[in-house]
């Protein structure tokens, strides 16, 4: 008779260990968070008793109120999310359209392609270049210079291929025996079946619109169009960023801005720019891993 304790690969006392190794990497990777989030809604006297807080002390919503009346801020959070949603909706279209070509291995010169594709990975012209043809572009100091210069990233681009590729061909040609085009499979049937990939793809490339300021910072001069994470970085480094372009800074009384001092805005804003990002994360979480998984693989 075959005891359980010997099918198990460890014994108890190593899975204990690895489930306590992995809870106090949790936790210390949180506590930066939560002290942030502590100190956003804590008086400024008591961040200096107190700088590593994990709860609010003196509770108060000015910083919050601060910064909802910055002008700046608020522009810039506009702009971040205006490119965060038009960008990625234009890197899925352009990413999955690409995609599904590649994944045609009858094409002729489908190896040439797909290394056009793979040489990016490896080798990168530089910043220099970049900037060069983006001038010649017109697109230094304009919105669209933080959406067009990432419209398809190579391993996206590759990681949407295997798993068209994964898809049954079956599908595709009972569809073009119907009398279907290329196009009308990919959209009816290619894309319906591809939600896991296109939720995994979409939420790499909203993140990455999200958390990018090299591009406000090498392409955008004009700090008016800055996005969130540039005015993010400029506030951290200076505080005094925050007031430009502020109109409604009377609205604090004298009370208030002894409650209210720079590292409690730091804060605020950091928790004002993560918070958004972080409400996507659950509706795509089962899509997530299934995503890169089925992609991985020809089945």
């Amino acid at each position: 008779m075959v005891r359980r304790k010997d099918l198990d690969a460890n014994p108890w006392w190593a899975q204990g260990l690895i489930y306590l190794i992995l809870i106090a990497a949790g936790l210390i990777t949180l506590m930066p968070m939560v002290n942030v989030w502590a100190i956003s809604f804590s008086e400024a006297h008591e961040i200096y008793k107190n700088p590593m807080m994990l709860w609010p002390k003196s509770f108060t919503l000015e910083s919050y109120k601060y910064i909802f009346n910055t002008e700046v801020l608020l522009k810039a959070f506009g702009i971040t999310v205006f490119v965060t949603v038009v960008g990625t909706f234009l890197n899925l279209v352009f990413t999955a359209t690409g995609a599904y070509g590649l994944s045609k291995t009858h094409i002729p010169g489908h190896r040439f392609l797909l290394w056009l594709v793979i040489i990016p990975m490896l080798f990168g012209a530089g910043l220099i270049p970049m900037y060069i043809l983006l001038k010649n572009m017109g697109l230094l100091n304009s919105i669209w210079v933080l959406i067009i210069p990432q419209l398809v990233a190579p391993f996206n681009l590759i990681l949407m291929r295997n798993f068209f590729w994964s898809i049954p061909d079956s599908l595709e040609e009972s569809s073009r025996i119907d009398g279907a085009s290329e196009m009308r499979v990919l959209w009816s049937i290619i894309l319906p079946l591809s939600k896991p990939v296109i939720a995994t793809v979409g939420l790499f490339y909203a993140v990455g619109h999200w958390n990018d300021f090299f591009s406000g910072l090498f392409f955008i001069s004009d700090n008016s169009k800055w996005p969130l994470q540039m005015v993010l970085r400029s506030i951290i480094i200076d505080f005094n960023m925050l007031n430009m372009g502020t109109q409604n800074t009377s609205t604090l009384n004298d009370s208030s801005r002894l409650v209210v001092q720079p590292e409690n805005i730091k804060a605020a804003t950091i928790i004002f720019a993560i918070v958004p990002i972080l409400i996507v994360y659950p509706f795509l979480q089962k899509y997530f891993v299934k995503g890169i998984m089925l992609g991985s693989v020809k089945g």
